[in-house]
């Protein structure tokens, strides 16, 4: 019995210095919602335009998520994160500068592919530079990070509301995009990308500083995990061993979307109006507790999903998000005055839920299941899958509460919930302190 991983701080460094690109994913993706008040005022937007310039964002990611797996594989994870950084700069430029409804729409386009391809290529590379005993904490830092910048977000609409100063808060963006920038010089490559390129010394001196093997592992055993026959060949994912990971990591991609988070994302302030709380400030501000909630509950799942483990937090949530959301549908029911703070709680605890489930265990589960060769184009097209199923919940959330009403709405999002409940214990492995070749080895059991 070997000891575990030692885990380094040349480690967390590259992560956090990675995960800055979550920052400008949760962050941008986040603050159109206090921008579009101020925006729709400047420039006349009629409602289409409005949902233009937030829908585009969405295609951008969409797109960037499906090729981003081809560029990670093709040029490697470091480079990757370089030209996500150079398109998120190019995007915050366009709007900061737009003027008029076009430019807007081109700089939400830039954006969100910088936002969909760093979706996949911020935990392919931590997972990549992370010991197996440490790899769900490294990997969440991820989540956190998008969480932190979903709250940045909220922060500095709510401090600009009185100003409307758009361009400023469209520009916040710079400061992670500098820092992020000045870090990348900092940090190598992944060994893995490096070894599947035949590039082994220098994965020698990285695996070195990060200790990502544990004890008396060697690079030759490293190599034999990863050196597998499916190396950069496409068609590789249709072998039985890998369709299984594939079919996996698309599902938990896509019920981390369907079970409803985008939509308190992206509509909190409507719903809280819903439930009462009809005045803008009042629902903004209650809208950045549930952006604080969000923050806080996943520095708990970093903490616990090394212990833990991915599957007892996937139950544990999705069962909490279901009742949650049952919860939130009767209060829509209620007349009385308290029915207004039930849903405050309710949403306070399907975010809380989420943030410690689905939320950092999705993108590190398809960050952990494929082999090296298809790695970067499997979890491309996972998070794909994720991006669209992310589109199509934000496309129909207010005309379902036309058709359903908000209760039933929120029931719709319950009981997929419970479907997810029962895919997660049907499907999906156990992978807390595994080598790479030790879930690889698990696909090729009967």
């Amino acid at each position: 019995m070997h000891k575990k991983s030692k885990f380094t701080s040349y480690s967390l460094f590259a992560s956090c210095v990675a995960a800055i690109g979550g920052i400008l994913f949760g962050y941008n993706t986040s603050v159109i919602s206090g921008v579009l008040l101020f925006i729709s005022h400047d420039f006349g937007l009629s409602t289409i335009e409005q949902e233009l310039i937030v829908s585009t964002l969405l295609i951008g990611a969409l797109i960037g998520a499906f090729f981003g797996g081809f560029i990670a594989d093709s040029f490697g994870r470091k480079k990757t994160l370089f030209f996500t950084l150079v398109l998120f700069f190019i995007g915050v430029l366009t709007l900061t500068e737009a003027s008029g409804f076009h430019m807007l729409l081109w700089g939400r386009f830039i954006s969100g592919l910088a936002i969909g391809i760093v979706s996949m290529a911020v935990p392919l590379y931590i997972a990549e530079m992370s010991p197996p005993e440490n790899r769900g904490a490294l990997v969440s830092i991820n989540q956190l990070c998008i969480t932190l910048g979903i709250l940045i977000a909220y922060l500095v609409t709510y401090g600009y509301s009185e100003s409307g100063q758009w361009r400023d808060m469209f520009g916040f963006a710079f400061i992670p995009i500098g820092l992020q920038f000045v870090g990348l010089f900092l940090i190598p490559e992944t060994p893995s990308w490096l070894i599947s390129h035949d590039k082994k010394e220098r994965a020698e001196k990285i695996l070195s500083k990060i200790r990502i093997s544990h004890e008396g592992e060697d690079l030759a055993k490293i190599e034999r995990s990863e050196d597998e026959p499916t190396k950069k060949n496409w068609r590789e994912l249709f072998n039985p061993h890998v369709r299984m990971p594939f079919f996996i990591g698309i599902g938990v991609a896509v019920f981390q979307s369907i079970t409803g988070i985008n939509t308190v994302i992206y509509y909190a302030p409507q719903i809280f109006q819903l439930a009462g709380f009809e005045a803008a400030k009042t629902a903004l501000f209650a809208t950045v507790l549930l952006g604080i909630v969000n923050v806080l509950i996943t520095i708990v799942a970093l903490w616990l999903i090394d212990r833990l483990g991915r599957r007892p937090l996937l139950i544990g949530g999705l069962l909490g998000m279901g009742t949650s959301l049952v919860v939130l549908g009767f209060t829509f029911l209620s007349k009385s005055e308290a029915a207004g703070f039930t849903a405050v709680g309710a949403l306070m605890a399907y975010i809380a839920f989420f943030a410690v489930s689905l939320g950092p265990v999705a993108w590190l589960i398809i960050s952990e299941i494929y082999p090296l060769g298809i790695r970067g184009r499997a979890m491309g097209i996972a998070t794909f899958t994720n991006w669209v199923s992310n589109y199509f919940v934000s496309l129909t959330f207010l005309t379902l509460i036309g058709v359903l009403g908000s209760p039933g709405t929120f029931w719709l999002y319950a009981f997929i919930c419970i479907c997810g409940l029962f895919f997660v214990i049907r499907f999906v492995p156990e992978t807390k302190g595994k080598t790479f070749e030790q879930i690889q080895s698990f696909w090729k059991k009967p």
